[in-house]
């Protein structure tokens, strides 16, 4: 008996990602416009972006920064407001600004024979901390999960990473899609 092959129509791959995009910005658009108290779809989204603008430029305007650092150092000294900001500033940190942290795309070798690898990206180039002595020195690496913005940080050996050269953005995307976007262009 032969299996037959099940077809999704050429038109379901571009038709279902544009519902979904649709339907996720308008909810977002709703919510902040609720939150907000305004009554015309996508004014709270403008508004907000307007508002992130406003607080970016004030950001990198020598007359606000000292009111900046002293929101900051409130920040720091309430126990659980402090975790969640720290986190969320690490997280964005991560990805943009001056100390982005995933720029170092890499394959570690997960097995002895190599048969199966894992992608990520170098967080730490030493933990001497934690190496033993006389054992091969370590690195952090950060696993990044598919579809979700979480992910494992293990220490491997450094002789087990394979260190990539290509577009961050690119290995990022793919590692985050499942593998699903085309592997990126190593230079």
């Amino acid at each position: 008996v032969k299996k037959q092959k099940m077809s999704v129509p050429a038109n379901t791959e571009i038709t279902v990602p544009v519902v979904v995009t649709g339907w996720l910005v308008w909810k977002i658009f709703i919510k902040l416009d609720g939150m907000l108290g305004i009554k015309t779809p996508g004014v709270g989204f403008a508004l907000t972006l307007a508002l992130i603008t406003v607080v970016g430029f004030l950001g990198s305007n020598l007359l606000t920064r000292g009111l900046l650092a002293a929101v900051e150092n409130t920040i720091e000294r309430l126990p659980l407001v402090r975790l969640v900001y720290n986190a969320t500033k690490d997280l964005i940190g991560a990805f943009v600004g001056e100390k982005k942290r995933f720029e170092a795309p890499v394959v570690v070798t997960l097995t002895a024979d190599g048969a199966v690898r894992g992608l990520g990206f170098i967080t730490q180039e030493s933990m001497n901390a934690l190496d033993t002595p006389g054992a091969p020195t370590s690195v952090a690496v950060y696993f990044p999960q598919s579809y979700a913005f979480a992910g494992w940080t293990f220490i491997v050996p450094a002789s087990r990473v394979q260190r990539l050269d290509t577009s961050n953005s690119d290995f990022m995307a793919f590692v985050v899609s499942g593998g699903v976007t085309d592997f990126p262009k190593l230079r």
